[in-house]
């Protein structure tokens, strides 16, 4: 999970970074150079948001599971 959101914002970073450097006139290598540097911090970004949300969701569904042996080992045994 945390390698799919590092690709998709630091794609997503290089791309605005692009336009954003074709509608204000700046040289091909600087903003080559912009948007390799965005898509490198973007990509940085989305690989520690994504590591944070694996964490909850892993956290979530054993604890979730956890309950749920807890409650089927306490129900008392059926006659």
């Amino acid at each position: 999970m945390a390698h799919i959101y590092a690709g998709i914002l630091g794609f997503l970073a290089f791309l605005t970074s692009l336009a954003h450097g074709a509608l204000h006139g700046g040289s091909a290598e600087s903003i080559l150079l912009r948007a390799w540097c965005h898509l490198l911090a973007f990509a940085a970004i989305g690989l520690v948001i994504g590591w944070v949300a694996e964490r909850i969701v892993a956290d979530s569904v054993r604890g979730r599971l956890l309950a749920e042996l807890d409650a089927e080992v306490m129900k008392p045994p059926a006659d």
